[in-house]
């Protein structure tokens, strides 16, 4: 009966510090999009995504690169294409155990590996390819789409020019921080 009862307090404080993941809500121009982050899983990556939300630092970025079956990535370009300031690039967390599936939320990069600032993507589907093999870094998720997955289907199916930039912006009108994680 102890074994049962442990076990029982075990499960259950699992699901309790599971649901203490802060959520932010990305509202676009095609919807709103709330992703739970994994703080425990991808500490650096969480806090550099919300030090920028907190300076209201996503405001008017747009999704610039667009590929349908593959992702949607943005946060590092106004709509005119003008690039914003960055944050210093963080160490690469893609080792953590989370595999780039459809809805998640990863880290943006350039072909070195500890380069990621600003820009983020979301899978629009299973991309396993991204993910760290061996010695080969790979693109580090910290979250996942929990509401607006069809604001993904939706931004995912626009028409696109060169560069994969969609022909109408994708507006990030905001990134709000709805439930910040519990201090315990």
């Amino acid at each position: 009966m102890k074994y049962i009862t442990a076990l029982i307090l075990l499960v259950s404080s699992h699901f309790a510090l599971a649901a203490e993941n802060p959520v932010v809500i990305i509202d676009t121009n095609k919807g709103q999009i709330s992703v739970e982050l994994y703080p425990e899983q991808a500490p650096l990556s969480v806090a550099n995504f919300l030090s920028y939300v907190q300076q209201d630092g996503f405001k008017g970025t747009t999704f610039h690169r667009v590929i349908k079956d593959f992702m949607i990535q943005g946060g590092g370009f106004l709509e005119d294409g003008n690039p914003l300031q960055t944050l210093p690039a963080i160490r690469n967390e893609s080792g953590n155990g989370i595999s780039n599936e459809r809805g998640t939320i990863a880290m943006a990069r350039t072909g070195a590996p500890h380069s990621a600032t600003r820009q983020f993507f979301i899978n629009h589907k299973d991309n396993n390819f991204l993910d760290m093999r061996g010695s080969q870094w790979g693109y580090a998720v910290f979250g996942k789409v929990s509401k607006g997955l069809d604001v993904v289907d939706a931004i995912a199916s626009v028409q696109t020019a060169a560069a994969d930039k969609p022909v109408q912006a994708v507006i990030i009108n905001s990134i709000t921080l709805v439930k910040p994680a519990s201090k315990e």
